[in-house]
């Protein structure tokens, strides 16, 4: 697995201050996705287990809230173990939240995928629709949105 970036600091990625990550590798092409450069899946730093604490330690400041995955396409990185790995390590060592967004639907996700979500505690499924794209998306904490569903897991 790889991964594009990670911000500490995030709060246009969930509700309240979040520490995302964004995986490289998508195979959903969205159009006008606002992470083209992460579609690739050889994209960026090799995630192995020092990224992975890195992104954890990020997100033990007392300021965030919790954890926010997304990228590229997290549930595409079915490649080796690392999004269980650290999905379940987050839950060990921090007890936080984890949103994450996906452009499978719940509905579509395999067991191995949803081995995944039972650790993560929002899922905003559905690809993104340009046409659908709704500016507002935060407000009222998630509740105007409209090209996804949000599942509280």
């Amino acid at each position: 697995m790889k991964y594009a970036q990670m911000r500490q600091f995030d709060v246009a990625n969930g509700v309240g201050i979040r520490t995302s990550l964004f995986v490289s590798g998508c195979h959903f092409h969205c159009k006008n996705c606002f992470n083209e450069e992460y579609w690739p899946f050889d994209y960026g730093q090799e995630y192995d287990d020092a990224a992975m604490q890195k992104f954890i330690d990020l997100g033990k400041s007392p300021n965030v809230t919790g954890y926010s995955l997304l990228g590229g396409e997290p549930m595409d990185q079915l490649m080796d173990d690392m999004l269980l790995k650290t999905v379940q390590e987050i839950k060990k060592q921090t007890g936080k939240t984890i949103w994450m967004w996906s452009g499978f639907t719940f509905e579509e996700m395999n067991a191995r995928q949803k081995e995944i979500l039972q650790y993560v505690d929002v899922l905003v499924d559905g690809q993104f629709v340009d046409e659908k794209k709704n500016l507002t998306l935060f407000d009222k904490f998630f509740l105007k949105k409209v090209k996804n569903k949000i599942y509280i897991l």
